[in-house]
């Protein structure tokens, strides 16, 4: 460009998401994983009080927003990316002596909270659910199908995802 070599990189950082070249998400799931990490270390050493009200208050301000932050542009679909996220949450719910001998699933049944790949999956279902109401200036046939599947179970509005 103007006689000038361009160079070529392997990412890109860009509003905070980092964009890689084969457009995997390890690099940015690695870095959201430190980011949220750290702040969770830092919480677990300066506040002294165990109360979950507190804790929980601290963990969705503080924490949750570097695991969530433009998920819908990078949401992780490989298991160790997922894994690698639900650590820090797994790591926070075990800061509680009263909830340390549950299983993770109850931890969060007894805070209250879902898990990171069922908050990343809610926004993806709500699209969905307003291009199916025509509630969204798109249309539905814009990205799925109906299923012409005749089978009697289920129900009638059975999708599928568009072929590329």
């Amino acid at each position: 460009m103007n006689d000038v070599e361009l160079g070529s990189i392997t990412e890109e950082k860009d509003l905070g998401v980092i964009i890689a070249n084969n457009l995997l998400v390890a690099k940015h799931c690695a870095y959201a994983y430190l980011k949220a990490n750290k702040t969770l270390g830092m919480i677990k050493r300066t506040v002294v009080s165990r109360d979950i009200r507190i804790l929980l208050n601290l963990y969705k301000s503080l924490v949750r927003p570097h695991l969530e932050y433009c998920s819908p542009a990078w949401s992780p679909h490989y298991q160790k990316d997922k894994q690698l996220l639900e650590k820090v949450q797994h790591r926070f719910t075990r800061l509680f002596p009263d909830l340390k001998k549950l299983c993770y699933n109850d931890r969060l049944q007894r805070l209250g909270l879902w898990s990171l790949e069922e908050r990343r999956n809610r926004p993806d279902l709500l699209e969905v659910y307003k291009l199916k109401a025509g509630l969204s200036n798109i249309s539905l046939e814009t990205f799925f199908e109906r299923s012409l599947d005749s089978r009697t179970r289920g129900h009638s509005w059975k999708i599928l995802k568009n072929r590329s």
